[in-house]
């Protein structure tokens, strides 16, 4: 069975997601413009380490423990970098394995957390399901089944998930479980003041379990209109010093929704690898008027054509946000998000997506089953209730 401490960084990858994918070569006009500042050198230690453990596994397939550490820094890497060439790689690692109707169990919570990075739900469901049947006390594979349920808003099996994960440990991010739920289920500021309570009640949490919880109050008192509240969480997650996509990305929403695409810049300006972050940069240049905007548009564009080129539908929610502001096309925009929607990917920045493309588009209807996800759930995100009154207002105004 896996660690206790692979369990937190996987249920941690999961939360964190990664949706980037390798583009095209991007020629700039300009030879002295800087694209991107490399994350690892091939001399650093962690990449040194990799070598050893593949050429290690190259002598011996078949040694299982050696295929799932390598499999699982991989995975690590692919979350860390948005670069999903690192799946590649940890599928590669679990060849022996990888098409077993019933392998061990180690392969089958490992292979849950690859496919669900392609987005592959309920084949990772299935795997949890079956490793969970044979192993009950597995935490990983609790926690990364009750995370799949919540990205695919099925909330009552995700709090049932996150009560049996708690039941098993006492630790920080088993006691958040279920406070995420209640967050998206109408009970925000009672959620808030459990993850708060929380986050106090554990001095001693590691860096990465305090930077998860961080995340999840901002986002929460940001959902509420807390604003203030929302920046000084923020803030104190980005203190931390550990370079997290999901935190980097969160934040940079944050700033532009409050207006301020400036201080988006130098958060992301060296982060040009990672097409979630990318966009996010140019989405500030654009909002600046600065001519990066169309450098980094057309980065995204040719991968954006990649990925296309590939069948690789990993960022489908981001292709939707590219082509509503780079491209003015609110009708692809609405397509792209309905698609994103119905491969169940149901967060709070799906709807919101779905809900600015349909009214863009001035289709109302085209993002009924958001609202109707809005309003099921109870879900008290100030910006989805303003826009679920825009669309409204617009259908009654149809003729």
């Amino acid at each position: 069975m896996m660690s206790r401490n692979i369990a937190r960084s996987l249920l941690f990858a999961v939360f964190c997601g990664a949706s980037t994918v390798s583009a095209v070569p991007y020629i700039p006009q300009d030879p002295a413009q800087v694209l991107e500042r490399l994350p690892a050198r091939p001399t650093d230690p962690a990449m040194s380490g990799l070598r050893e453990l593949r050429r290690q596994l190259a002598a011996d397939p078949q040694q299982l423990d050696l295929a799932v550490d390598l499999a699982g820094r991989y995975f690590r890497l692919a979350v860390r970098e948005g670069d999903p060439r690192y799946i590649g790689y940890a599928q590669a690692a679990l060849t022996p394995w990888w098409r077993q109707a019933e392998p061990p169990t180690e392969i089958l919570v490992l292979r849950a957390g690859l496919t669900q990075y392609l987005h592959d739900f309920n084949g990772a469901l299935a795997d949890l399901s079956r490793a969970i049947a044979r192993d009950p006390g597995n935490l990983t594979a609790w926690s990364y089944r009750a995370v799949i349920y919540i990205v695919m808003a099925r909330y009552d099996e995700a709090r049932h998930d996150c009560k049996e994960f708690a039941a098993r440990d006492s630790e920080l991010i088993a006691v958040a479980c279920e406070p995420t739920v209640d967050a998206l289920t109408g009970h925000a500021a009672a959620a808030y003041a459990k993850l708060d309570q929380a986050l106090r009640r554990n001095p001693n949490a590691s860096p990465s379990q305090r930077l998860w919880v961080l995340t999840r109050l901002a986002e929460i008192a940001q959902r509420l209109g807390h604003n203030q509240e929302a920046e000084t969480r923020y803030r104190s997650a980005l203190q931390l010093g550990i370079d997290d996509q999901y935190l980097l990305t969160a934040y940079a929403e944050f700033l532009l929704d409050q207006g301020r695409p400036a201080e988006v810049i130098p958060l992301l300006q060296d982060k040009t690898r990672n097409d979630v972050l990318l966009l996010r940069l140019a989405l500030a240049e654009h909002a600046l008027g600065l001519p990066a905007a169309q450098t980094h548009q057309a980065a995204i564009q040719a991968r954006i054509d990649a990925a296309r080129q590939r069948l690789d539908k990993l960022h489908l929610s981001d292709e939707a946000v590219f082509e509503l502001v780079f491209r003015k096309n609110p009708q692809e925009a609405l397509r792209l998000a309905q698609e994103n929607w119905a491969l169940g990917q149901r967060e709070p920045s799906d709807a919101r997506i779905l809900m600015e493309a349909a009214l863009a588009a001035r289709r109302p209807e085209g993002a009924a089953e958001a609202l109707t996800w809005l309003t099921g759930n109870h879900h008290e995100d100030v910006i989805l209730l303003r826009l679920a009154g825009e669309l409204k207002a617009l259908q009654g105004s149809k003729p």
